[in-house]
Order: C-alpha cells, then structure tokens, then sequence
C-alpha cells in the first residue's frame, strides 16, 4: 500500500474532536484525491507528520526549538518514500529529533495543523497539513539534540514556553484529554 493510500484511509476512518479539526480532515482528503504526489515536498502544499511526545505519565512534554521557526514545537517533518505509513514518519521524525529509541506512537492522530510556511520547497509560500500524533518516551530516557534543532527541552505539560504556538497548546491539551479518557 501506498503512503498516500495509507493517509487517505488514516483520514476518512479518524474522528474529529470538533468541526473546525472535520474540515481540516476533509480539506487534507480531497488534496490527496486531487494530487497524487500530496505526500511529497515537491507538491506545493503537502502533508507532513509529527508527534508530541510524552513522558510515560503525561506529565511533560518534549520539545524542540526550531532552528528555522524559532519556536518550541513538537518533533516531525516531511515524509520520506521508505515511509510506510503516517505513524511510521510521524514516529521516524520523533526518533531521529530527540534521539529517544522505544518511542511508542498512537496510531490515530491528535489533530490536524494547516500552516504556512515561507520556507519549504522551490514554490513559496507553501502550506504544511501536518497530521500530528501522540508518542510516549519510555521511562528514565535521555534525549540527544538533533542538526535539526537549536535545542530540546521537557516541559511540564502546564507550564509551556513562551516561544510557542497555540497549535501546541492545542494539541498538548488533546493529548491530556485522551490520556485522561485512556485512564480507568
């Protein structure tokens, strides 16, 4: 199966938490069904996958500062043609970023984050649709900075940067909920 194929069927079976993220999913799907490289950097606008990644409890996240962006965002990136499927990059993406094997990743996403950004690809502005998962550290990790970032730091989960968006607080906020919902 195909990425593309993988995030078509990742999409249609995911369920919203609420309307703007059901247009969100429905706008990532009929890009895919309209352009057939969607999953590449070459397309102009294309889908991306990343992941927040959590202490065992829930209790912090880590995140990095963007060498480019200059804010703390979770790890991710563009998906790669040895992919197999949305959670395997957003998974790939986490490992290569904070150097932490044995990252768990939930295979149904977070949420869903359109972006622009001025610095991708040979056609800009382009927009990211980055599928954002939830990936859990095991315990007593050390994470290793990568190239990629100006550095990478636990934060607890209510005392986030100030240097961040409020996608990451949204999605740092999913993430509470669903820990919670997942907890006897």
């Amino acid at each position: 199966m195909s990425l593309r194929i993988d995030a078509l069927g990742v999409l249609k079976a995911w369920s919203p938490p609420d309307s703007a993220q059901a247009a969100l999913r429905d706008l990532y799907v009929k890009h895919l069904q309209a352009h057939d490289d969607a999953m590449w950097r070459e397309c102009r606008d294309h889908l991306t996958a990343s992941s927040l990644i959590s202490d065992p409890l829930g209790g912090r996240v880590l995140l990095t500062l963007h060498s480019r962006a200059k804010l703390w965002l979770q790890t991710g990136g563009h998906c790669e043609r040895g992919d197999v499927s949305l959670a395997a990059a957003a998974l790939r993406e986490a490992r290569e970023e904070s150097g932490i094997a044995g990252l768990q990743v939930d295979v149904q996403p977070l949420q869903l984050s359109r972006h622009r950004v001025p610095f991708c690809g040979t056609v800009q502005p382009a927009f990211h649709l980055d599928v954002q998962y939830a990936a859990t550290a095991p315990p007593g990790v050390v994470e290793v900075i990568s190239p990629e970032s100006d550095d990478l730091r636990w934060f607890e989960v209510d005392k986030l940067p100030t240097r961040t968006d409020q996608t990451v607080r949204d999605l740092v906020a999913r993430m509470r909920r669903r820990l919670a919902a997942d907890r006897p």
